[in-house]
């Protein structure tokens, strides 16, 4: 089973983080950059790894699907700032 199915919260960030490093310029990119912040989140239970997450949709995959649905995390709380 993939990692971020039974939990593997740290193992499933990383390998997310590898496609992105990996296969920058594919469609599958930008996904696994959406479900590297969740599992990061996950792992942590911090919001900002979900502000970070939509940071980096800002300056890539700003049209992709994946950047609009981690546009909800682009929130003061999530960027670490009093709300």
């Amino acid at each position: 089973m993939p990692p971020l199915a039974v939990k593997q919260w740290d193992e499933a960030e990383r390998r997310y983080r590898q496609v992105v490093e990996q296969f920058p310029s594919t469609e599958a990119a930008p996904e696994a950059l959406y479900w590297s912040g969740v599992a990061k989140y996950k792992a942590s239970g911090n919001p900002v790894a979900l502000g970070e997450t939509a940071q980096r949709f800002k300056q890539s995959y700003t049209e992709s699907a994946w950047a609009k649905k981690a546009s909800v995390w682009a929130t003061d709380r999530a960027a670490g700032r009093p709300a």
